[in-house]
């Protein structure tokens, strides 16, 4: 089996210092998708008798997903990790980054979810042996309870268009 988090056994974080990445926080979700099995999940999901690709697929789709968080627009993107082969190793190529979700069946899709599912509830384990609980959320210095709050920020975007009948943001 393939050890997915091999490639940050040596990694160390300073404040400055030479060899220094930028999106630092891409190297830490990496490191969460292998360190809690959902990378390894994935790897089994998609495996293929037959075929062993270049690129394990599911290193493939946590890049991509790595890529996303960090703010990726394009598939092209995913340069960002690329570009930094001393930390991250071989990064798939954008061609492969394409194929990857056209090879996803309805029976891998299904896997891929159950995947997901089994990484959420031991996430959410972990956090309740070192919590006790899950921590409760607080608003207005009141404890909601088992109320889960996730907080989303979002932007947006002025867009501008010449077709009929459209209006701005």
């Amino acid at each position: 089996m393939v050890d997915h988090s091999s490639w940050s056994k040596d990694l160390a974080v300073e404040i400055a210092g030479q060899d220094v990445i930028n999106h630092a926080g891409t190297a830490a979700l990496r490191i969460i998708a292998d360190r809690t099995g959902l990378t390894g999940g994935l790897s089994r999901a998609l495996a293929r008798r037959g075929f062993v690709p270049v690129h394990d697929r599911g290193r493939v789709l946590a890049d991509a997903a790595v890529l996303i968080a960090d703010g990726g627009r394009v598939l092209s993107d995913l340069a960002t990790l690329r570009d930094q082969s001393e930390l991250f190793g071989p990064v798939a190529s954008d061609p492969t980054l394409w194929r990857a979700p056209d090879e996803i069946g309805d029976t891998p899709r299904s896997k891929i979810a159950r995947v997901r599912a089994k990484t959420r509830e031991h996430v959410w384990s972990l956090i309740e042996k070192r919590h006790g609980r899950i921590p409760p959320s607080r608003v207005a210095d009141q404890d909601l309870g088992k109320t889960i709050v996730i907080r989303i920020d979002g932007t947006l975007v002025t867009a501008h268009s010449e077709k009929e009948l459209t209006a701005g943001t």
